[in-house]
């Protein structure tokens, strides 16, 4: 099939199509099958951020190992002295088979797709085979398309979930109930959600940074055997989980190691906290291989931490785009690019 219009031009695929034509169980095999190969520095370089004037803009290439399309998922972001406004998400397609700009692709269910996802791979992975009781930090739109991605990998036979503001953490709790089929209750308090990790939870999901960036996950919140997925601190400012956690950890699962270890704020705190992060990590490639076997294996405190990786994105964005081209829902754009 051809990634080109009949004109040359690319496509352009909405945010609604890639909606309606993307599957959690398709984008975490996606994810496997692309982590299953070498992501290196070379195909994968780290992403690039500006900041300033009230805006922050990113870029996060890549060409993913034995992949048709590369290219570049970018970001932009405005604030204001009244707070944060809004983020644009736009996914550029290279095909490297027909040389040629294939198509721009709509970001942003596929960040949360892909994220999600993502951290489903890696728990597919991480986690003791069989069904799993489920701790939520987080009641948004990264919270919900987790549980659904986890639900695609385990059979969830109980979600607990707390976020701060109480109608938020009940309509999620109810709206996971009625979706999934599973009993998901709201805790009443941080202390509450935190006993209930401790006593009850297989798997604890941290899905929200804190206001005012502090830690809302430590290491007394865990039992003696869990499985840790952590996405919310990707840049050097902000917090998610404490040192603590880090510290109860026996191998921590890196979707870009020395993203996750450099310049995330969980992983810089913990190392000024004195934690020795030697031994500790591991990349996501390692544990899609089969390579970090024998180290999960020994591990009873197991994390995943996700900064998100241009490799996911140009993924899952070349499947969207594909499937939109054969379903006749990509759009031809009026324009050809000169090379």
């Amino acid at each position: 099939m051809s990634a080109a219009s009949t004109n040359g031009a690319p496509y352009f695929v909405s945010n609604e199509t890639a909606q309606s034509l993307l599957t959690a169980a398709d984008a975490i095999r996606a994810i496997q099958e692309a982590y299953s190969g070498p992501v290196t520095s070379k195909n994968a370089p780290r992403r690039t951020i500006v900041d300033g004037d009230g805006a922050t803009f990113r870029v996060l290439p890549a060409a993913p190992p034995g992949a048709r399309y590369l290219g570049a998922k970018i970001m932009g972001a405005t604030t204001h002295t009244g707070g944060f406004i809004g983020m644009g998400y736009l996914i550029v397609l290279f095909d490297r088979d027909e040389s040629v700009i294939a198509g721009f692709v709509d970001g942003k269910f596929i960040t949360g797709c892909r994220t999600a996802a993502t951290s489903a791979a890696a728990l597919d992975r991480l986690a003791t085979p069989g069904p799993i009781q489920l701790g939520v930090l987080g009641s948004g739109f990264e919270a919900s398309m987790h549980v659904r991605a986890f639900a695609a990998v385990r059979e969830l036979s109980a979600v607990t979930v707390f976020s701060p503001t109480p109608e938020r953490r009940a309509a999620f709790a109810t709206s996971m109930t009625e979706e999934l089929g599973v009993p998901c209750l709201a805790a009443e308090s941080a202390e509450a959600a935190g006993k209930s990790f401790r006593d009850s939870c297989d798997v604890v999901l941290c899905a929200a940074r804190s206001r005012g960036e502090k830690p809302i996950l430590f290491g007394d919140d865990l039992g003696t055997e869990v499985t840790v997925v952590s996405i919310g601190s990707t840049v050097p400012h902000q917090r998610e989980i404490d040192a603590s956690v880090v510290e109860r950890c026996e191998l921590i699962v890196c979707d870009d190691l020395g993203e996750v270890v450099d310049e995330t704020g969980d992983m810089i705190a913990a190392a000024e906290a004195g934690v020795s992060l030697d031994g500790k990590c591991v990349s996501l490639h390692a544990l899609m291989s089969g390579d970090a076997d024998d180290r999960r294996d020994c591990a009873a405190v197991r994390m995943f931490k996700s900064v998100g990786s241009g490799v996911q994105d140009i993924v899952i964005a070349g499947l969207v785009l594909d499937r939109a081209i054969e379903a006749g829902q990509a759009m031809a754009l009026p324009v050809a690019f000169a090379t």
